[in-house]
């Protein structure tokens, strides 16, 4: 079958003006805001996940759009930079728009994810192209439709869904930048046809993101914790976590309270608040669960909570489900699960829990939980993540849109969000000017007489530390 071929959209340049582009992504936040039980509805019906969790990524999906609004113009509008000869020339850097951004998202996070890769690019000054999961199509389309209600062209965002490996090559291959959140596999495959292309990515990919608990934590606490990091959205979020290490002289109290809280979770598929956990999203997920849980207990693992699939409740519904005695020869030890299911052991001391959780192939997200600020600030420098939280599982770096995300090793490359979510979308231009004061030197002689005054200028500099 011939590649498909996409038109891609225009990019709009700096013509539109930051002032411009910040007053429409200000008007599709409020839209955002304003439409919220829209979209829960739609988050819910497409992914699965609990009212409280889907307006967890309502409101993520609205600071990014804010973040983006306000911050645009100060990161992207340039600036002065040092000249290599002071009063000889002057040097500026500015910024142009790469033109079409290609985003790829997955079906997981829908709104959230679409909003950190669209919304930047957008107010950068890029089109967008963008491959939409079926899954997740309904809640991206509802987003895009605020963005074009406040001002956005239409032609500008152009939403496409379909078979992955043709419609994402068509993305990839029509793009200027391309965006892409998913598995490590097929995030290989995106890099090495944007490589290609001499065509630049971010890439955000899978993870088997590590928690450990320190031995000065108040257990309750922790394990309430610890249950919401790893079973929000039934563990179908990139940065949920799947491995837990315990020090062992808090591992019986933090155990009996983690699989009471486990336990106390409430299941089900309302649309309203009164839940704790919702569905898995599709079969292929619900089976791979099953079959990472049945493979573990079938090599020795021992589960202490869940561990069922509850069709009574809904189709693609599984119990969250904490296991011990998880090895090497199981696929959920290393192999990333993407659902319900966390592994907890047992180490012996602070430096054997920061060796086991930095011992994987990943390093999207990693935790640490601890009474003291200090040493919870300590074990999180020493963590091979793109992002660590202390006290606390993922949503305080997911939430600081301020601030850059992504992974390390095989969890991906380049960031969103921050100002390096918007860097991503431009190019920067160094521009420099002849001041006419003084002239560079064309000539021997010139060089000759120029040479004594710059190698003292230079000492001078360094002397007063400015270079």
């Amino acid at each position: 079958m011939p590649m498909l071929a996409l038109a891609a959209p225009k990019s709009p340049g700096p013509r539109a003006g930051f002032a411009h582009r910040r007053r429409v992504l200000l008007r599709a936040h409020d839209l955002l805001l304003e439409r919220r039980e829209l979209l829960l509805d739609a988050l819910q019906t497409e992914t699965g996940k609990t009212r409280g969790q889907a307006f967890e990524e309502v409101f993520q999906a609205a600071s990014v759009t804010r973040y983006n609004a306000v911050t645009a113009r100060r990161v992207l509008s340039g600036d002065r930079r040092r000249a290599g000869i002071p009063l000889v020339v002057t040097t500026r850097v500015r910024y142009r728009p790469k033109g079409v951004a290609g985003v790829i998202t997955p079906w997981n996070y829908p709104l959230s994810l679409a909003a950190m890769d669209v919304v930047p690019a957008l107010a950068a000054g890029c089109g967008v192209v963008q491959k939409a999961d079926n899954q997740g199509a309904l809640s991206i389309l509802a987003l895009r439709g605020a963005f074009i209600e406040a001002g956005v062209p239409a032609a500008l965002w152009a939403v496409v869904t379909g078979d992955g490996p043709q419609i994402g090559g068509a993305v990839t291959n029509g793009a200027d930048y391309v965006c892409f959140t998913g598995s490590t596999a097929t995030g290989i495959r995106v890099a090495q046809q944007a490589a290609e292309n001499l065509t630049g990515a971010s890439l955000e990919l899978g993870g088997k993101n590590a928690l450990i608990v320190l031995d000065d934590v108040d257990a309750r606490r922790a394990a309430a914790d610890a249950a919401y990091a790893c079973f929000s959205s039934l563990g179908q979020l990139c940065v949920s976590t799947e491995r837990i290490y315990v020090e062992r002289a808090v591992a019986g109290p933090f155990l009996r309270e983690f699989v009471a809280a486990t336990v106390r979770l409430t299941l089900g598929a309302t649309f309203d608040y009164s839940t704790d956990v919702g569905s898995l999203s599709t079969q292929a997920q619900l089976d791979r669960v099953e079959e990472h849980v049945a493979d573990a207990v079938a090599h020795g693992a021992t589960v202490l909570a869940g561990g069922r699939a509850r069709p009574d409740l809904g189709p693609y519904f599984y119990e969250p489900t904490v296991l011990t005695g998880v090895t090497p020869a199981m696929a959920c030890f290393a192999g990333e699960t993407f659902g319900p299911v966390v592994r907890v052991s047992i180490v012996e001391s602070e430096r054997e829990a920061i060796a086991a959780a930095n011992d994987s192939e990943f390093g999207l997200n990693a935790s640490v939980f601890s009474g003291s600020a200090r040493r919870g600030l300590r074990v999180a420098a020493r963590l091979e993540a793109g992002s660590v939280n202390v006290n606390e599982g993922y949503r305080g770096s997911f939430s600081s849109v301020d601030a850059p995300m992504g992974g390390v090793k095989r969890s991906g490359l380049g960031r969103r969000n921050g100002p390096e979510g918007l860097l991503r979308f431009v190019n920067p231009v160094t521009i420099s000017r002849a001041t006419g004061v003084l002239q560079l030197p064309r000539t021997s002689h010139e060089f000759e007489a120029l040479a004594g005054p710059l190698v003292l200028l230079t000492r001078v500099l360094k002397g007063l530390r400015r270079r």
